[in-house]
């Protein structure tokens, strides 16, 4: 199964001297039963750029926690045994959906690809991060600050590029 787990840059740098993710469990999401609902659509791709989507909204959650991390959304697609995730179907409400638990840690060598925001979306980002409470709260000019990153569409890359990404130079 194919899940997106939400991290941030320092995040990222933790998976890449682990070379891990997660210390199980942890977060991610994938497209669940919940995400179809959802979503709307049968269509595999466009259910699976929805649960990215949901990843990457978890990663600006992630970002409002860490005030002192780069304000760039991280997510990495991996695939993982379908034994190692659940989601939790006894929510009769499903407030996150595609949000499912992996049991446990995986393999960075796992990882598909790395999804990251451009350096310029960061201003975007930074705003939608300070605003979430807020659009948490129902507040729809935050929300409207929260829609503005997602309106940033994240940046693919390989999984080789990750040393990279962190500013690691072998």
């Amino acid at each position: 199964m194919r899940v997106y787990v939400p991290l941030t840059l320092p995040g990222l740098a933790e998976a890449y001297r682990t070379g891990e993710l997660g210390a199980g469990p942890f977060v991610a999401y994938a497209v669940t039963p919940g995400l179809r609902e959802w979503y709307v659509s049968d269509d595999t791709e466009e259910l699976e750029y929805a649960a990215l989507g949901r990843a990457a909204l978890a990663s600006l959650r992630l970002l409002a926690a860490e005030p002192d991390a780069p304000r760039r959304r991280v997510v990495i697609a991996v695939d993982v045994a379908d034994r190692a995730v659940s989601a939790d179907p006894g929510r009769e409400l499903d407030p996150a959906p595609g949000e499912v638990r992996v049991a446990d840690a995986v393999p960075l060598g796992k990882a598909a690809s790395v999804h990251v925001d451009a350096a310029d979306a960061q201003a975007d980002v930074t705003a939608a991060a300070d605003a979430l409470r807020a659009a948490d709260g129902g507040d729809d000019d935050a929300q409207s600050l929260v829609d503005g990153a997602e309106d940033h569409e994240l940046l693919w890359f390989a999984t080789q590029e990750i040393a990279n990404l962190v500013g690691h130079r072998d």
